[in-house]
């Protein structure tokens, strides 16, 4: 499959798995809405709590993930080189704006991009990468980052985590209405309500997970959809291919201010390596590194 078809691929499955999240949404709002005698007022609620939530995390988000991993603006003249390089990158990828630069102190092979749109983001990688990769590679991974930011997965994967976060907040809402018996149609006695008292049940206890599985599967499409516009940006496949054979082989990928809540943004997972179970394959935050090195070398 070529760089072009694989693009469009990914952006179709990506648009599905943002459109099945927005049901699930809209499902779990009217729930909670049908418990307190409202299915349409649950939606309502859903959507002025996630305007609210989405908000805040729009604009501050970036910040805060940038606050939390420790990283530091790059400056010149030790950093021009990296600089340099993400400004050529950008006038490439047309961005009217080339993003800020940020190092992390760490000595695993990692990086990520941040921000709400092209016009306010940033791009991050550890020292540890600038140190191991050659120049080819780093324009690879760079190339990578970029096409985040270009392709508007920056955007994508807030408005995921935003999901997320408020599936979290209306399942607890609506378990602890159930736990304490407070509800609107707890008290009638008919078969409807029961079914609905355990949907929501289950729906309470499960929806975080579900939400969370979404939210990564999103991830790793895009991690694929990014692969293949960095290599049409770099027009050398190779290039980003080799760096993720190193941080692949990288013996320690532990990036230390990494966490649950920004791993979904790093080019490779920035946590120690552990054997692939069902369940850790389902809430892995990027594709088999193998996969992608082997379609990056089929392009």
């Amino acid at each position: 499959m070529g760089i072009y078809e694989e693009i469009a691929s990914n952006k179709r499955r990506s648009y599905l798995l943002i459109f099945a999240f927005l049901i699930f949404i809209t499902f779990v709002g009217y729930v909670v809405g049908f418990f307190y005698g409202s299915g349409y007022f649950g939606i309502g609620l859903a959507l002025v709590i996630g305007i609210i939530y989405f908000l805040i995390s729009y604009y501050g988000g970036a910040n805060a993930i940038l606050a939390m991993t420790k990283a530091k603006e790059a400056t010149k003249p030790k950093y021009t080189y990296l600089i340099n390089t993400v400004e050529g990158l950008a006038i490439a990828a047309g961005l009217a704006k080339p993003p800020k630069v940020y190092v992390i102190e760490d000595s695993a092979l990692n990086a990520f991009a941040t921000g709400r749109d092209p016009e306010h983001s940033s791009i991050t990688v550890t020292t540890g990468l600038l140190e191991k990769l050659t120049k080819l590679e780093l324009e690879g991974v760079i190339a990578h980052e970029m096409s985040h930011i270009k392709n508007f997965d920056i955007r994508v994967m807030m408005l995921a985590a935003v999901m997320v976060g408020l599936t979290v907040l209306l399942s607890d809402f609506l378990l602890r209405s159930f736990l304490w018996g407070r509800g609107g149609r707890s008290r009638e006695n008919n078969q409807m309500t029961a079914v609905f008292i355990i949907v929501g049940l289950a729906l309470a206890i499960l929806a975080p997970l579900v939400g969370e599985a979404i939210k990564l599967a999103i991830s790793r499409k895009r991690e694929y959809l990014a692969d293949a516009s960095g290599a049409l940006l770099t027009r050398y496949p190779k290039g980003l291919a080799d760096a993720l054979k190193k941080i692949r082989s990288d013996p320690d990928p532990l990036v230390d201010h990494a966490n649950k809540a920004t791993a979904h943004l790093f080019i490779s997972t920035p946590f120690r390596k552990s054997k692939k179970s069902f369940m850790k394959k389902l809430f892995s935050t990027h594709p088999p590194i193998d996969q992608r090195i082997k379609k990056l070398e089929n392009m």
